[in-house]
């Protein structure tokens, strides 16, 4: 069961959720002690595992019938198999993020309350968001909130509103192109999304023009930031016009967002040395 849960909770997305609030961590700290600050270890150990174990136990949970055909499920990702006790597992990492909820800061904890309220209204009814066109792509800006409860509760303040939009928007892209391959296994399932709407090129011009304005956000904010997020619509427009298949492209990202995390997260840190 253990590997199952390891499985289902996708190890190589981990960061995905803990990267930002490395990252919300090294610009919100003054002094060093602030990189360790209890609440930076909590908030890290949370989004780590035990969030990737709720997010994606409820979006499978929910999905356990279209994933039978999902080709993507072959062996990268485990086809949810149910019982009870898998179902208290993903529960308890549920509860586990109300109780951070409860004794975080209220700046920080409103940041963390709304990635789990986002979290299962994307894959769950009766809003679920992950089959209306759009808004499957809008929810998924919750992958910026442990970033943002991060900031707040080592800074003690709110994050610049650029940096959310601009984090927002790059989330918003990531999810809409990791959407590309299950395309023809959404439609052919009944599944509505940003990408079957729009098919396989618009999706990723429309990808490119969100981490554009992502990359034009953090611009604002610092021109190194913004020339780094440049990267990815210049991967969007590569993919679209090369022969190269998103299938395959898609699993280049863990890798790519690691490295751009990591640059960014020594120039946060470079600011608290210098301080």
């Amino acid at each position: 069961m253990l590997r199952y849960l390891l499985v289902l909770s996708r190890p190589r997305f981990w960061f995905y959720l803990a990267g930002p609030v490395v990252v919300g961590v090294a610009f919100g700290a003054s002094t060093t002690a602030d990189l360790f600050a209890p609440e930076a270890v909590a908030l890290f150990a949370y989004f780590l595992v035990p969030a990737n174990v709720y997010l994606y136990g409820v979006n499978d949970a929910f999905d356990a019938e279209i994933d039978e055909t999902n080709p993507k499920k072959e062996n990268r990702e485990a086809r949810y198999r149910g019982g009870l006790a898998v179902g208290a597992v993903v529960a308890v990492c549920g509860v586990a993020g109300a109780a951070l909820v409860a004794v975080l800061p209220l700046g920080a904890s409103v940041w963390v309350a709304g990635f789990l309220a986002l979290g299962f209204a994307y894959s769950a009814p009766p809003l679920r968001f992950k089959t209306t066109p759009l808004l499957d792509s809008v929810s998924n800006g919750l992958y910026v909130l442990p970033g943002a409860a991060a900031f707040a509760a080592v800074a003690g303040r709110q994050p610049p509103v650029l940096a959310l939009a601009g984090g927002w928007l790059w989330a918003m892209a990531m999810h809409t192109f990791s959407a590309v391959p299950d395309i023809e296994p959404d439609r052919r399932a009944g599944i509505r999304t940003t990408a079957t709407l729009l098919g396989e090129r618009a999706t990723l011009a429309y990808c490119a023009g969100c981490w554009l304005l992502a990359a034009g956000a953090f611009g604002a904010i610092d021109l190194w930031a913004g020339a780094l997020l440049a990267v990815y619509p210049a991967l969007a427009v590569g993919v679209a016009e090369t022969d190269v298949d998103v299938a395959r492209a898609y699993w280049w990202f863990p890798a790519i967002n690691g490295l751009v995390g990591m640059v960014l997260t020594l120039g946060g840190l470079w600011g608290v040395v210098r301080a």
